[in-house]
């Protein structure tokens, strides 16, 4: 995965997108249910107003299957314009909620070239109930999502297209993709570049097989060596519940 290949409600490839790794700190557990009930509801009342305000068009999130320290589950939320991205940010962090959790953004674009328009998107479906009443949450087990991070390595862009073999990585990806059924693909690119690359894809397929192919396909010889890779394995977040966030523009 790599610039060689050069939603849920409405998309447009210029939103701003905040890319946000988030989990509960242990100091979140400290609290009894009264005091997490509380700083729950006065979040979710504030964000879904920035949500409204600023014209949410898209929230996807994703629950780590082993998460990562503090680090366990990932948000790919996009707004019109810089406006939206840092108003929903400065309220993430905002106090009382904000002090028990753990926040690393990025700021992206969504990123889909001629040759990566093959790849297929799914639309989720909103719940119809007031998001403002949270219910149970949970993830979706009907999928398995591969999220990768990405970068060149070093003097790989300098190599011959061929010598790399882009066109057989190329190929090699769509087989996959058609042979397991890849039910989305979505790519961003960083504005400027992450700890783990520039470029972030969120693969989803109907079980691990595909998943387990998938990057097996993408570290395969020659291509496999002219980039850098980090992958995660994910579920879908509540993705109806979340949907319905996007609806109350």
């Amino acid at each position: 995965m790599s610039t060689s290949d050069h939603g849920t409600i409405a998309t447009n490839d210029e939103d701003v997108v905040v890319l946000y790794r988030g989990g509960r700190l242990p100091s979140w557990y400290q609290l009894d249910s009264s005091q997490q009930l509380e700083f729950q509801q006065q979040h979710v009342d504030l964000m879904l107003d920035v949500a409204r305000e600023h014209r949410l068009r898209n929230m996807d999130g994703y629950r780590l299957i082993a998460p990562r320290g503090a680090w366990e589950r990932f948000w790919a939320i996009a707004f019109p314009d810089l406006d939206g991205a840092e108003a929903w940010m400065t309220a993430e962090v905002a106090p009382p909620y904000g002090r028990y959790g753990y926040y690393e953004y990025d700021l992206a674009r969504r990123w889909r070239p001629d040759s990566l328009s093959w790849l297929p998107t799914r639309t989720m479906d909103a719940s119809e109930k007031d998001p403002r009443s949270v219910p149970d949450l949970s993830v979706d087990t009907g999928s398995i999502v591969v999220l990768c991070f990405s970068r060149w390595q070093r003097g790989s862009d300098a190599v011959a297209p061929d010598v790399r073999g882009d066109d057989r990585r190329r190929r090699r990806l769509q087989e996959v993709a058609q042979e397991h059924g890849l039910m989305h693909g979505e790519v961003f690119r960083l504005v400027g570049s992450g700890r783990d690359g520039d470029l972030v894809w969120a693969l989803e397929f109907p079980d691990l097989a595909g998943a387990e192919a998938w990057i097996n396909a993408e570290v395969e010889p020659p291509g496999g060596a002219y980039h850098e890779r980090t992958y995660n394995l994910v579920r879908r977040w509540a993705p109806g519940y979340f949907a319905s966030w996007c609806s109350t523009r």
